[in-house]
């Protein structure tokens, strides 16, 4: 008999993000670049050298990728038009991180600014048309203290800094 394993492989979390790119060698250096991603082992590469599947850790959580795949269904939000997905990542220095990754090429969709419920935050996309949110925690706020900030900051447009 098999010996038993855990259900969620060691160094796993519950919940892992896949993404779909085009051209998955680029997105790889642009992910080690852009948020300190390291690439785990080798890639598992189809006989035409397309990549099958890669894993990535950025901080303590891991990212799988694989370039597309028409043929399978597996399209990137580059060849479908878009995607409804946004990663977030949660840093120590959200400022670094995002200088980091605009200077790796993300474009920014959303200025890093302090943020009504308590975090310092902003958007960018990735050259294979995946989103990404960069944060950085700085008030544990009450559900009533976030409601109050949130009208202030919507009376004065949203996404107001607090």
């Amino acid at each position: 008999m098999p010996k038993a394993v855990p259900a969620v492989p060691p160094g796993f979390h519950t919940l892992t993000p896949h993404l779909i790119v085009r051209d998955a060698d680029k997105a790889i250096e642009f992910y080690k670049q852009a948020f300190g991603a390291e690439l785990q082992g080798q890639a598992a590469r189809m006989p035409n050298g397309k990549i099958m599947h890669a894993m990535l850790r950025i901080g303590d959580s891991f990212l799988m990728l694989n370039d597309e795949m028409p043929d399978y269904g597996a399209l990137s939000p580059v060849s479908g038009g878009s995607s409804s997905v946004t990663i977030h990542i949660y840093t120590d220095d959200v400022d670094a991180a995002f200088q980091r990754a605009t200077a790796a090429g993300a474009q920014v969709k959303m200025p890093l600014m302090d943020q009504f419920w308590g975090d310092r935050y902003g958007k960018v996309a990735d050259p294979f048309g995946h989103a990404w949110n960069l944060a950085t925690h700085k008030e544990d706020l009450t559900p009533a203290e976030i409601e109050e900030r949130a009208k202030k900051a919507f009376a004065h447009g949203a996404g107001s800094q607090t």
